[in-house]
């Protein structure tokens, strides 16, 4: 083959254009998939030997070639020709530059199952790492649950105070929020999991191939139905995006709080050097860029799935060039959400929480509110009466009339046994129901989301 040939050369006279193989090669973003589509060409040569459309000892040629090539990209040493307008085109040229029976690696193949397959092996491995980091950073956070001991600090809604609870409450919610990212990072792996090998350019083929075969090789769970649909499919694209782009907006809120807790006004967390950025000009300052960079790369996921849902949207069956725009945003995916993991990791396993604080702020007698109506509640009286009695009382207070201690200890439905209940600690601790930010259900929590990493971790072992 000559080297600025293309697969399809034989078709034209002349050459791609210049602004065309600008526009058309991949091979400068897809060449990352060089394993998975060095794997998918041995099976797919293991299985053209098993059904005899070649020899074993043509198998056994360009299985060599094939690690020749292998070994080659590896180590930065293959060097591609004009013609390589992807990375398929680069490995089917090189193994035929190697032994002659490369000619024959692409009987029964299209680039369109190929590059499915590839991209399916491909998502497959990377999810897997999404996953083992996105247990990393759990496990970060149940060790600093665990840790916190008493720590308390306020809740809040719309970020106003609403109740304390303790610091391990606060961060095993994000913990759990994570939990649910690993499951869709497991259903995405499921989607990606079916071969599309065997499908050909959109019809199969009147060859004898085995696409069970093919898949058993290469460890696919499913192997696909409809050979239309295979080469169409970039469903397991978008799911894979979507799992990652809801996994960036819970790395987003988790980024959003460090900004707010580092601050000075709030200064419930210290960030450690190694993991905060300074100022060009303020010297004081101590920045939490990985958090503000872990908030904006939420855009970016965000971005990356609706740019392919609009690239999907209007394709006809089967294949076409524009699902060529499915790798770069996927590739990016991973890749932004990998690093913003492994820095959002080492900035909550390093930071130091300023507990005195917190339990300063947790420490308003207002944040009892709630506390006092389920003290009337308890007593007999309907939650609506309880809920405007202590509103009156919040009222007077916040007018001057009294401290609320004072006022609470002189309600005659309430008084002095009630008003110890605005004692610093008190509120916290009497959280007592399920999943409740109190002492007793925290504990409980921690055991259960123990468990539950304990049983990720072996699913995806």
């Amino acid at each position: 083959m000559d080297d600025s040939a293309t697969l399809w050369h034989g078709r034209f006279d002349g050459e791609p254009a210049d602004a065309l193989r600008a526009l058309n090669d991949s091979l400068p973003f897809d060449r990352r998939m060089f394993r998975e589509d060095i794997a998918g060409s041995r099976a797919h040569a293991t299985m053209l030997a098993s059904v005899g459309l070649l020899t074993d000892d043509e198998r056994a040629a360009i299985g060599e070639a094939l690690d020749t090539v292998e070994a080659e990209m590896a180590e930065g040493r293959f060097v591609a020709a004009p013609g390589d307008e992807d990375i398929h085109t680069a490995v089917e040229r090189r193994v035929t530059e190697i032994t002659p029976a490369g000619a024959k690696l692409h009987t029964g193949r299209s680039r369109n199952d190929q590059v499915a397959a590839d991209l399916r092996l491909w998502t497959r491995a990377a999810l897997d790492d999404v996953a083992w980091a996105v247990l990393g950073l759990q496990r970060t956070l149940l060790d600093r649950a665990a840790g916190a001991g008493d720590a308390r600090l306020p809740g809040y809604t719309h970020l106003q105070q609403a109740q304390p609870v303790l610091l391990a409450h606060h961060l095993l919610a994000h913990g759990w929020a994570l939990t649910r990212d690993v499951g869709r990072v497991f259903e995405a792996r499921g989607r990606a999991d079916v071969s599309p090998l065997g499908a050909g350019a959109l019809a199969g083929s009147s060859l004898p191939l085995d696409p069970h075969q093919t898949a058993a090789e290469l460890g696919f769970g499913a192997v696909f139905e409809n050979s239309l649909d295979a080469v169409a499919d970039r469903d397991f694209v978008a799911d894979a995006l979507y799992a990652l782009a809801m996994l960036g907006v819970h790395l987003s809120r988790i980024g959003e709080e460090v900004v707010l807790w580092s601050s000075s006004e709030f200064g419930f967390v210290e960030l450690d050097d190694a993991f905060a950025t300074g100022s060009s000009m303020m010297p004081q300052k101590k920045n939490p860029d990985v958090a503000e960079l872990a908030r904006a790369k939420a855009g970016r996921l965000i971005g990356n799935l609706t740019g392919l849902l609009a690239t999907l949207k209007g394709l006809p069956l089967a294949y076409a060039k524009d699902l060529q725009e499915d790798k770069e945003p996927l590739f990016d995916a991973v890749d932004t959400t990998l690093l913003t993991l492994a820095a959002l990791d080492g900035l909550l396993s390093t930071a130091r929480f300023n507990t005195d604080r917190m339990a300063e702020a947790a420490s308003s007698p207002y944040a009892v509110a709630t506390d006092l109506a389920e003290w009337l509640v308890a007593a007999g009286t309907p939650f609506r009466e309880a809920h405007a009695v202590v509103a009156d009382l919040v009222r007077r207070s916040l007018d001057g009339e009294a401290a609320l201690t004072d006022l609470v200890s002189a309600d005659e439905r309430l008084g002095p046994e009630a008003a110890k209940l605005l004692q610093p600690g008190v509120s916290a601790s009497r959280r007592t129901s399920h999943g409740a930010g109190g002492p007793a259900p925290v504990a409980a929590q921690i055991q259960r989301f123990r468990e539950r990493l304990e049983a990720d971790t072996a699913r995806l072992g």
